[in-house]
């Protein structure tokens, strides 16, 4: 139940996300879209999920990812999942309960992954201006990430406290 409730809330912000642009664009200036499907892999990360769970919710989040950005395939995909699990590595489950964590989370783990997206674009693309072009949107895009964190850890912590495990029932006393 909280894999596809993880999905569908990813799935959501993926449209959301992707409709963004729209919003901004008009308004003439300068700012990255915001990475909304970022602060749930890190709230999956950080929130104790197996690493099988975890790893296989990111890559099928990152490979939703890579087909709404028009990114080449696997970008994505490699970056939600490394995120995932050096979130779940760093283990800081105690410290994202105040919102000044969950803001620098957000920002380390957004720039973070503007980094990997630049280094694997300069490697891998044909186009060298492209990687100078993304490198100058990495600081916009960790501070709008960063600030439509708390709204998206908001959600993932209500749909972690409501799919939560409830006890089963004693054999024989449920119906068959």
């Amino acid at each position: 139940m909280r894999n596809t409730a993880f999905l569908a809330l990813g799935f959501a912000l993926l449209v959301i996300q992707s409709n963004l642009f729209r919003l901004i664009d008009p308004l003439h200036i300068a700012v990255a879209t915001p990475s909304l499907l970022l602060p749930l892999v890190v709230f999956m990360g950080v929130h104790e999920y197996s690493i099988a769970r975890g790893a296989a919710l990111s890559f099928i989040l990152g490979y939703l990812l890579d087909i709404f950005a028009g990114a080449p395939k696997g970008l994505f995909t490699f970056i939600s999942v490394a995120t995932f699990v050096i979130a779940r590595v760093a283990g800081i489950r105690l410290a994202a309960q105040t919102l000044l964590t969950k803001f620098a989370l957000a920002f380390v783990f957004a720039l973070l992954e503007s980094v990997i997206v630049v280094a694997l674009t300069a490697i891998f693309a044909n186009d060298p201006h492209r990687a100078r072009s993304l490198a100058m949107l990495v600081p916009s895009h960790a501070i709008t990430t960063c600030a439509c964190a708390p709204f998206v850890f908001r959600i993932a912590e209500r749909i972690h406290s409501t799919t939560a495990a409830s006890p089963t029932p004693p054999e024989g006393t449920g119906r068959s």
